[in-house]
C-alpha cells in the first residue's frame, strides 16, 4: 500500500519552480492597488469580484486564460511596480517553502518611452535580491537550519505580437513595416538574446532565453538566430514547446533551438498530432524523443494546474502525462506557470500530482530534486552542486522527521 504523504510535508521541504511567468503571479490585492494607482481599469476591484470574472478556477481555453495578462501587464509598466511585484513573488515562493526560482518575463511588454529592456530587467534583479536578502537575512539561514533563497531570471521573446502590446512592438513593426511579419518577431527575439548576453555580462542574474506565446503556426525554427546567439554566448535555452503542438514542436526546440529544457511538453506523447508526412512511424518517433530526452536529462517543466485551465480536453489530472513522464524516467520538474492565474503555488502542485499520479516518496524526492539539478543556476557548477547538495540534505532531515522508521 503506498505511503500518503501528508500536504504539510510537502509545505515545508524545499522546492523550486522553473516555470513562473511575473506578470502572471501578482498578488491580487497588489494588483488592484497598483491598478487603482495607475488608472487601469479593472472589471472589479475586490479580490472576489476579479476571482469571478478573470482569474477562475476553470477556463474555457487559452484566450481565456490569457484574458487576466492584459491587467497585470498593464501596471508593469513602471519601475516601483516591477520591483515590487518582484520582491512579493519571492516573499510567497519563501513563504512555502519554496528556495530556488527562475522568474520569466517579455521585458519589450513593460518598454515605455523612459524605461528600455535594460531598465525593466534590472527592476526586476533588485526586487527578486531585495526578496532574497530578506530570508537569508534570518536566523534560520544563518544559523544553517535552513537553505539560502536563489533565483535566476529568464528572458521571453513573444513568437508573434501587435503593435497594441507595446510600444517596443509597436515601434518593430512600424520599422519592419515592408518585411513578412515573421522576420520582424525574429528580429525582436534576436535583440532580445542579445540584450540578455550584455545584462548577464553586466551581472545580472540573466540564466536564460525563453520562447512564448501562440505555438501552432510559429513554430521554434523561426527564432533560430536569437537562440543560436544565446547558445554562441553560454545562455541557457528553454522554449514552450508542446503545449498547443505536437511531438515535432518539441523536437525542433531542442534540434534547431539548443533548447537545455521544455516549458510544458504536455502533447509530448500525442503521435497522432505529428503532421510531417515524412514521419511515417509515429508511435517510434515519440518513442524515440522520449527516449532521447530521458536520456539527454532534457528537463521538462511541468505545470499541471495550467494545463487542466487550458487544455480542458485533458479533463483530470488522471489524463495529463506526468504519470507516463515519470515512468519513462525524464527529468520532470513540477511549476506553476501563473500563480494568480492558476491560482496556485508550488505545494500545491506538488500535493495534487503526489495524489493523483500516486508518486511514491521514492518518486516525490526524485521531482523535487530534479527541478534544482535542472536549474539554470546563477553561479559556477561547484556553487550549484553545494546548494543542492544542501537542498538534499535539508530533504532528507525533514523526511526523517516526518516519517520516522
Amino acid at each position: 500500500m503506498r505511503e500518503r504523504i501528508p500536504s504539510e510535508f510537502i509545505r515545508a521541504i524545499p522546492k523550486s519552480d522553473l516555470h513562473l511567468h511575473l506578470d502572471g503571479s501578482l498578488r491580487l490585492k497588489t494588483l488592484i492597488e497598483l491598478a487603482r494607482k495607475a488608472r487601469v481599469k479593472l472589471p472589479s476591484y475586490t479580490e472576489s469580484g476579479l476571482r469571478r470574472l478573470v482569474f477562475k478556477d476553470a477556463y474555457k481555453d487559452l484566450p481565456d486564460y490569457l484574458h487576466g495578462f492584459m491587467y497585470t501587464c498593464a501596471v508593469l509598466r513602471d519601475r516601483d511596480n516591477l520591483l515590487r511585484v518582484a520582491r512579493e513573488l519571492v516573499e510567497d515562493n519563501a513563504a512555502e517553502g519554496v528556495r530556488y526560482i527562475e522568474v520569466r518575463f517579455a521585458p519589450q511588454l513593460n518598454v515605455t518611452a523612459e524605461m528600455g529592456v535594460g531598465d525593466v530587467v534590472r527592476a526586476v534583479a533588485a526586487g527578486l535580491a531585495a526578496g532574497a536578502k530578506a530570508h537569508n537575512a534570518s536566523k534560520t539561514v544563518q544559523a544553517g537550519a535552513d537553505v539560502p533563497f536563489h533565483f535566476g531570471i529568464i528572458l521571453c521573446a513573444m513568437r508573434r505580437f501587435k503593435s497594441g502590446m507595446s510600444p517596443y512592438y509597436a515601434d518593430m513593426l512600424k520599422l519592419m513595416a515592408h518585411a513578412p511579419l515573421d522576420e520582424a518577431y525574429a528580429a525582436a527575439s534576436l535583440e532580445l538574446a542579445r540584450a540578455g548576453v550584455e545584462l548577464a555580462r553586466e551581472g545580472l542574474p540573466v540564466v536564460g532565453f525563453d520562447l512564448a506565446g501562440e505555438e501552432a503556426g510559429y513554430p521554434p525554427a523561426d527564432h533560430r538566430a536569437a537562440y543560436q546567439y544565446a547558445h554562441d554566448h553560454f545562455l541557457r535555452k528553454t522554449a514552450h514547446a508542446g503545449e498547443a503542438y505536437g511531438p515535432e514542436s518539441i523536437w525542433q526546440a531542442i534540434t534547431k533551438c539548443h533548447a537545455n529544457r521544455v516549458g510544458h511538453g504536455t502533447f509530448l506523447f500525442a503521435h497522432r498530432m505529428i503532421k510531417d508526412p515524412r514521419i511515417k512511424d509515429r508511435r517510434r518517433y515519440v518513442e524515440d524523443l522520449v527516449n532521447y530526452l530521458a536520456g539527454q536529462r532534457i528537463g521538462i517543466e511541468v505545470c499541471v494546474t495550467s494545463n487542466l485551465q487550458t487544455i480542458p480536453s485533458l479533463g483530470a489530472i488522471e489524463r495529463h502525462p506526468i504519470r507516463k513522464m515519470i515512468d519513462y524516467g525524464l527529468s520532470v520538474s513540477l511549476c506553476t506557470d501563473n500563480r494568480l492565474v492558476s491560482n496556485t503555488t508550488v505545494s500545491r502542485e506538488l500535493a495534487l500530482v503526489a495524489e493523483h499520479a500516486r508518486l511514491t516518496r521514492e518518486e516525490l524526492r526524485r521531482v523535487v530534486v530534479a527541478g534544482f539539478k535542472g536549474s539554470f543556476f546563477p553561479g559556477s557548477f561547484s556553487e550549484k552542486r553545494r546548494f543542492v547538495r544542501a537542498v538534499s540534505a535539508r530533504y532528507d532531515a525533514l523526511e526523517a522527521r516526518a516519517f520516522p522508521a
